[in-house]
């Protein structure tokens, strides 16, 4: 199957959760608004995923995917079932003591993590209680990261991918019930968000243990030990902990600081999963599926394929990624209106989340190529370099956040993530160039810098529309309204596709192609 296959069947997964995503944004939205129980919601639903994001995303499957990819080659699969029974339980041991301790301990994490709380005593109370409930979604997502990195190697990505669009049907028909029953108590909107979390954790891993069935490949049971297999990846893993850490430092030192402004947690929540839409679709998809291509090219030697590939995903990354970047910059009012816009979030909240989206537009390419490039370190079994790397991001954040917080408020918490994000994603490039680890061809090169050109006439051409149709992106009926913005969005997409296959930007009929090719 074909890298631009493999990397539009994970794309298409994650655009449909995403897409959904917004769905259970708006209701949301308009269930909580941007107020305390939103608030309360944000750390409570950030907590499992800032340790998700640590042990599971971060250190586990930089360092699994190529081990378990090294053993299925050298022992094959009953030597893969070993190890993978060996890492299952000592995980799931692991999760499950921090899960306690996490429970134990709540009101002083939440604290440490939303310390401007504690001056509204029933806000603190709602987020501790809500941060237990749904704090077993880690237990539950980082088994899913386990099971989906099998799979992954094995080149079944499908289910893995899909597997996020159960937790946003399930939020959205929870908050759907929310608004149909009409509750309004903030203790009872609280415990039924947070059940939902958890509930909806419980979904996405039935998903990918039904597709390991399907596989074939069954994880034998063993007690929680301290084998060789669970040495190496820890040793591999400790950096990527630390990596994690860094970056999960980076959303809690914001947190933090936006605890201090009412609102803006709410704010920066909603701004956040905007850009996140396409650093989801594209980043998520390139990042899993470019490790395992490139485990398996270096294993087998294949220097020339390892640097196609990498060239090759640079090139699809970026031609998604820019004109996406340079619309959320010219449109963030636009967007923000049409989508949150009712009943409880009003004008001003608009505005406020609208400031942070520019702000996050201008980092997503740095957080796409990073995606990009960190499987190029990974796949060599080097997981200290993008962590050295990943801390210099941190104190560039963190300083920054500090600095621009008294001046810009939220926004400015979300400018020091964008400018940290491409500090971080910097070196990431030049230390592996230098390494004689990414070549970039002229092909490459030329057609980046006519995708540039693109994006920008792009955006001019989206301006002026938003201009010419204001009165209807800002009519009183939403059909009208979301109609406009889906308008304004083809005009931009055809404008986009026209200036770079024109130019040679891209061979976007030569991707679409490629599509419907089952082999490379």
């Amino acid at each position: 199957m074909s890298l631009v296959r493999n990397f539009a069947t994970v794309g298409s997964a994650t655009l449909l959760s995403r897409l959904l995503g917004f769905v259970r944004d708006v209701l949301l939205a308009a269930v909580v608004g941007a107020g305390p129980v939103a608030d309360a919601f944000v750390v409570a639903f950030r907590l499992p995923n800032l340790f998700r994001r640590l042990f599971a995303e971060g250190a586990f499957n930089s360092a699994f995917i190529p081990l378990f990819g090294r053993t299925v080659e050298e022992e094959g699969d009953a030597g893969a079932k070993r190890f993978a029974g060996e890492i299952g339980a000592a995980l799931l041991f692991c999760l499950l003591v921090l899960t306690a301790f996490a429970q134990i301990f709540m009101p002083l994490v939440v604290w440490a993590l939303a310390p401007g709380f504690v001056e509204d005593p029933t806000k603190y109370d709602l987020t501790v209680l809500m941060s237990r409930i749904a704090f077993p979604y880690l237990i539950f997502m980082s088994m899913l990261a386990f099971i989906g990195g099998i799979l992954n190697t094995y080149q079944r990505f499908a289910a893995a991918a899909f597997a996020p669009v159960m937790l946003n049907v399930v939020m959205s028909a929870v908050l759907g019930a929310v608004l149909y029953l009409g509750i309004k108590d903030d203790t009872a909107l609280g415990i039924i968000l947070a059940i939902g979390v958890t509930v909806g954790g419980i979904v996405q891993l039935i998903v990918v243990l039904i597709d390991l069935k399907r596989l074939g490949f069954k994880i034998p049971v063993f007690p929680p030990r301290y084998t060789k297999s669970a040495k190496r990846l820890l040793m591999l893993g400790i950096p990527g902990v630390v990596a994690g850490g860094v970056t999960q430092i980076n959303i809690a030192v914001g947190q933090i600081i936006a605890s201090m402004q009412e609102g803006a947690n709410a704010l920066l929540y909603f701004a956040d999963r905007l850009y996140q839409l396409p650093l989801g679709v594209i980043g998520i998809a390139i990042g899993v599926v470019l490790l395992p291509s490139l485990t398996r090219q270096l294993r087998a030697g294949q220097m020339g394929a390892y640097q196609h590939s990498l060239n090759r995903a640079l090139e699809f990354s970026l031609v998604l990624t820019l004109p996406a970047a340079v619309a959320l910059a010219v449109m963030p009012q636009e967007i923000v209106s049409v989508l949150f816009q009712r009943v409880r979030f009003d004008a001003a909240a608009v505005e406020g989340t609208a400031a942070a989206l520019t702000a996050f537009a201008f980092g997503l390419p740095a957080f796409v190529l990073n995606k990009v490039f960190s499987p190029g370190y990974f796949a060599r079994e080097d997981t200290k370099t993008p962590m050295i790397f990943a801390v210099v991001g941190m104190v560039v954040n963190v300083g920054l956040s500090i600095a621009l917080f008294p001046m810009l408020q939220h926004v400015g918490i979300a400018l020091a993530t964008t400018l940290a994000g491409w500090v971080n994603t910097g070196l990431l490039i030049i230390v592996l160039w230098r390494r004689g680890h990414f070549q970039p061809d002229f092909k490459l090169l030329r057609r980046l810098s006519l995708v540039v050109l693109a994006s920008l006439l792009m955006g001019v051409a989206v301006h002026f529309a938003a201009i010419y149709m204001a009165s209807w992106l800002s009519a009183p009926w939403l059909a009208v309204r979301a109609g406009s913005l889906v308008l304004l969005v083809l005009v931009g997409m055809v404008t986009f596709a026209v200036f770079t296959q024109l130019s040679g930007g891209s061979d976007l009929v030569g991707m679409l192609k490629a599509l419907r090719r089952r082999n490379t």
